[in-house]
């Protein structure tokens, strides 16, 4: 259901990690995977795009894990609308992920939203439903460039104040069916640990393919399971997806 000798999600030094390519491949040979995914975040100002790519393919000329190609794109208009690099080509898989609320107003921190939840500005039920529906039309505008994976499902709530079980079945529903009929992959992330079981199961129920992902910022996090293992055998054992 879950395969834990693919890394989904890993982070080079050309973004937010410590270890060039070459060392991460190198730790994912060691811990035994099969396949590693990188997912460097990018936007409008990277320069760095072609190098890191380029850094891909020679590592992938030296190895015979599979390599792909991705990185991650912050989802910033109430339309869906992401913060792209100026230049696509080259890019195999495409993360979304949702750092900031985007509202007619503009883009909100967590801190900012949880603030106006505790204030009575705005309604947990209101973030919860923008949350989900900004994140449905960004993977759908995703899945036109190229394969696309939802990064840290629900992360902004819970950043934001808002625990996964506050989030009803309906907005559970209509977020993986945006998954299901757009293609969209959900990453079960070990360094956030999320989403939890019960956006896991739903995920399975509605067909939408989970991938393991470390999230990891040093080669020594990569392909390391603990919580991602909790999420797989709790399914593999659930009699609604067994």
């Amino acid at each position: 259901m879950i395969d834990l000798a693919a890394d989904g999600h890993v982070h080079t030094a050309f973004s937010s990690g410590r270890d060039s390519v070459s060392v991460l491949v190198a730790s994912a040979e060691q811990a035994g995977l099969t396949e590693v995914t990188f997912a460097d975040r990018v936007g409008p100002d990277t320069s760095w795009l072609s190098p890191y790519l380029s850094s891909i393919q020679r590592a992938q000329q030296r190895t015979d894990l599979v390599l792909r190609r991705g990185v991650e794109v912050e989802a910033i208009g109430i339309d869906g609308w992401l913060a792209f690099p100026s230049d696509l080509n080259g890019l195999e898989v495409i993360s979304v992920g949702l750092n900031r609320l985007p509202l007619p107003a503009g883009l909100l921190s967590p801190d900012a939203v949880r603030g106006l939840i505790d204030n009575g500005t705005m309604r947990a039920l209101d973030v919860i439903d923008q949350v989900v529906t900004v994140t449905g039309l960004a993977v759908e505008r995703v899945s036109r460039y190229a394969p696309t994976r939802l990064a840290r499902p629900l992360d902004f709530l819970a950043r934001a104040g808002i625990d996964e079980a506050a989030v009803p079945e309906s907005a559970i529903a209509d977020l993986v069916e945006a998954c299901r009929a757009n293609g969209t992959v959900v990453e079960i992330s070990e360094r956030h640990r999320l989403p939890g079981l019960r956006f896991a199961q739903a995920c399975v129920e509605g067909g939408v393919r989970l991938v393991a992902v470390s999230d990891a910022v040093r080669a020594s996090e990569i392909g390391y399971y603990r919580y991602v293992r909790e999420v797989a055998a709790a399914l593999h054992r659930s009699p609604a997806t067994a």
